[in-house]
C-alpha cells in the first residue's frame, strides 16, 4: 500500500534518532518540531535503509500520523546504535597542516593525492548525551570535532558521482582519543588502536543529505569555554571521494559511518600545540564537551573516570 503523501511533510527536514525508554525496547524514530514519531516496535534504521529513500520517507510519513513521544523521557542512542563498521578519514587539510607544522612537520605530499583513513570500534559508540569515560592509562584525552556520512545503499568500486548518491544522512561525529597511547602505539607502525577504541558519540539525529548546509558551522566547548570554531565546506576530499575511495575493492554497507576527520581547530592536540597546554589543557573527569554543527545538533557529553589498567604479565620477582 502506497503511503498518503502529506504535503507539510516536505516542508520539514528528515532528522531520525533511535532512542529507548521505560520498557527498554530500542526504538526508531522521526522528528516533527520537538517531538519523537517511532515507526514499529523492532524496525532498526538499518532496516529503512537500502534504496534511494523511498523506504525512509514512507516510514516517516506514516509514522507522523501517530502520536508524538517527548524526548525528555527517552534515552537517545546513536542514530544506527551499531554500524556494521566506522571508517574514520582525515579530510580536512587545516587540521593536518597546523597540527603538523605545530611539531616541525610538513605534510606528506600524498596526502594531497588520495585520502586516508582507519578503522574503529562499532561496539564502542556512545550516544550525544552518554559519558565518556577516559580511555584507561590516558592522561592525554581529547574529543574530535567531525561530520560522519551514513551509508544508505551497499556499493563497491564506486566514482565519486556514484557514491554520493548512497549517503542516506548525516551525523554529527566525535571521535575521543587518547594521545599519549596513540603516539606510544604508532611508534611500531600499527594503529591507532587503543589510542582510539574506547570511544566515539554520534547524533542525536541523522539528518537527510539535501537538509545540511554546505558551509554548515562546526563549534566546540569544554565547560562553557569556546575551543573549535570550522566550517564544513573547509573539506580538502569530499564525502563522494572518501566514499568512494573506501568501496574500492570492497563494499560500503548501509549503516556504515564514514567520518570526516576533525576540522580545523577540532580538537585539543592541534589547539595546544598552537597556543600552549596551560590554555588549552586536556581533558580531565568533570569535564564536559559540547560540540555542535549546524542542522546536526549538539554532542553534550560528561567525562568521567577511566577504568584501571589490568598488567597484561606479572611481574618477575
Amino acid at each position: 500500500m502506497t503511503p498518503r503523501h502529506d504535503p507539510d511533510f516536505e516542508e520539514h527536514p528528515m532528522r531520525w534518532s533511535s532512542y529507548t525508554g521505560a520498557d527498554g525496547v530500542v526504538r526508531t524514530a522521526v522528528w516533527h518540531e520537538d517531538r519523537l514519531h517511532p515507526v514499529p516496535a523492532g524496525t532498526s534504521l538499518v532496516e529503512l535503509l537500502g534504496d534511494d529513500g523511498t523506504r525512509l520517507r514512507a516510514a516517516a510519513e506514516t509514522a507522523l500520523r501517530e502520536p508524538g513521544v517527548d524526548p525528555a523521557t527517552v534515552t537517545l542512542l546513536p542514530p544506527v546504535p551499531r554500524p556494521p563498521s566506522i571508517r574514520d578519514f582525515m579530510a580536512f587539510e587545516e587540521h593536518v597542516v597546523t597540527a603538523s607544522a605545530a611539531i616541525g612537520l610538513q605534510v606528506d605530499p600524498l596526502w594531497y593525492s588520495q585520502p586516508v583513513f582507519y578503522f574503529t570500534n562499532p561496539a564502542a559508540l556512545r550516544g550525544a548525551h552518554d559519558p565518556v569515560a577516559i580511555s584507561p592509562g590516558s592522561h592525554a584525552f581529547d574529543y574530535e570535532l567531525e561530520v560522519a556520512a551514513v551509508i544508505g545503499r551497499e556499493g563497491s568500486d564506486l566514482t565519486p558521482d556514484a557514491a554520493v548518491t548512497h549517503i542516506a544522512g548525516y551525523v554529527l561525529f566525535c571521535d575521543w582519543s587518547a594521545r599519549d597511547l596513540q603516539g606510544e602505539e604508532m611508534k611500531l607502525n600499527l594503529g591507532p588502536a587503543k589510542g582510539k577504541d574506547s570511544a566515539s558519540s554520534c547524533g542525536p539525529w541523522m539528518l537527510t543529505p539535501d537538509e545540511l548546509p554546505a558551509a554548515a558551522g562546526m563549534t566546540a566547548s569544554v565547560n562553557g569555554k569556546p575551543y573549535s570554531d570550522g566550517r564544513l565546506d573547509a573539506l580538502y576530499w569530499t564525502f563522494g571521494e572518501m566514499i568512494a575511495y573506501a568501496s574500492r575493492g570492497t563494499r560500503v554497507m548501509p549503516g556504515d559511518l564514514i567520518g570526516s576527520g576533525t576540522v580545523g581547530t577540532g580538537c585539543i592536540l592541534e589547539l595546544s600545540r598552537v597556543h600552549g597546554a596551560d590554555a588549552y589543557p586536556y581533558l580531565v573527569p568533570g569535564d564536559r564537551v559540547r560540540l555542535e554543527v549546524d542542522g546536526l545538533g549538539a554532542i553534550d557529553a560528561p567525562v568521567v573516570e577511566g577504568a584501571p589498567v589490568h598488567p597484561l604479565r606479572k611481574e618477575s620477582p
